[in-house]
């Protein structure tokens, strides 16, 4: 790998492949974990939820069988990876880096913060929109064995189920240059596949708090999608730079006061504070656009599978044989969508 990178040429190359190299090198089996005495209550619970989440992964979702997510690495920090994401100042949509195996995706990952600050500030000083983040989970689309790390021991078993059918949707279809069918298809499953775990293993009521918090998210993210519109709108006037900025900059403090409106009738923790602790741009909303979009289609296709999920992953993986434009029209197309999504 580190050859390879090197023959690419550049920095960054180096830096990924030393990252995954340094992953790799401190996974231990998960049932190594467990049985050692030395590993705290804990973590020894944590992971043997892991491994009752991966065997349900398989037996009951259909999801890869293989030694994804039976190893555990402390990687000795609190991310795996600070990804960035940009978008220029006048655009809600993103900009795009391309790489040999997974092709075009719409952020930059690092595996070291320092790296994707400086990187971010690369960006910002060419007047790009940029937001940057931590991420706790990481999936090499099954060219590794991928294990479950300490990043993501901070989580509840929902939150570790969440990730672990994600990623391993991933592994299971993937569509090259395709971040927007790629993310809402895994996303779609992850959620199915929680809803069906929790409703297995009789906890109705956690399933009903799953619910509540995603139907919260959902509240957020139609904001954040009648923003994103909206700015669309405002990018594609005639309007001079300076007026562009006064309605971004409105669209913005009115999404703060709609996000604070929805808070103050929650209480507690709302989904994405985090943001809105922190400055909001065009960045952000590409994120999470690239999330969302297609969602709903993948579950019209489920509910014309009958529910069956193996039917289900077989239409898409005809789906991803398609160009697409017609991959699209079929799942993530505008006129099937609810806003926000």
């Amino acid at each position: 790998m580190v050859a390879a990178a090197a023959s690419s040429g550049g920095c960054y190359w180096l830096q990924s492949a030393g990252g995954q190299l340094d992953l790799m090198s401190r996974r231990v089996p998960i049932a190594r974990v467990i049985a050692a005495p030395a590993t705290q209550p804990a973590v020894r619970k944590q992971l043997e939820q892991v491994t009752a989440i991966r065997d349900f992964a398989i037996s009951d979702l259909g999801l890869p069988d293989n030694g994804s997510y039976r190893s555990y690495a402390d990687l000795g920090r609190s991310y795996v990876v600070w990804n960035v994401f940009a978008a220029p100042e006048f655009s809600v949509d993103a900009k795009q880096w391309c790489y040999p195996i997974v092709g075009c995706v719409v952020y930059r990952g690092y595996f070291a913060e320092r790296n994707a600050r400086a990187y971010a500030t690369r960006l910002r000083a060419r007047g790009l929109d940029v937001a940057l983040g931590g991420v706790a989970a990481y999936s090499t689309l099954g060219h590794f064995n991928d294990p479950i790390l300490n990043t993501m021991l901070g989580w509840n078993d929902v939150e570790l189920a969440s990730i672990i059918f994600h990623e391993l949707t991933h592994q299971l279809v993937y569509v090259k240059n395709d971040s927007s069918f790629n993310e809402a298809l895994a996303t779609f499953v992850e959620e199915e596949g929680v809803r069906r775990w929790l409703l297995k293993t009789g906890r109705e009521k956690d399933l009903a708090d799953y619910t509540l918090q995603q139907s919260r998210a959902q509240q957020v993210l139609e904001l954040l999608g009648r923003t994103r519109e909206q700015l669309r709108s405002v990018y594609a006037s005639r309007l001079a730079p300076a007026q562009m900025r006064e309605h971004k900059h409105a669209a913005f403090a009115a999404l703060r006061s709609a996000y604070a409106d929805l808070r103050a009738g929650w209480g507690g923790r709302a989904p994405y504070q985090g943001w809105f602790d922190e400055d909001l741009n065009n960045a952000n909303l590409v994120s999470v656009s690239t999330y969302r979009r297609c969602v709903p289609g993948f579950a019209r296709l489920l509910a014309g599978a009958g529910g069956n999920l193996q039917a289900f992953f077989r239409q898409v993986r005809e789906l991803a044989k398609l160009e697409s434009v017609r991959r699209d029209a079929a799942v993530c197309a505008r006129s099937n969508i609810r806003a926000g999504r």
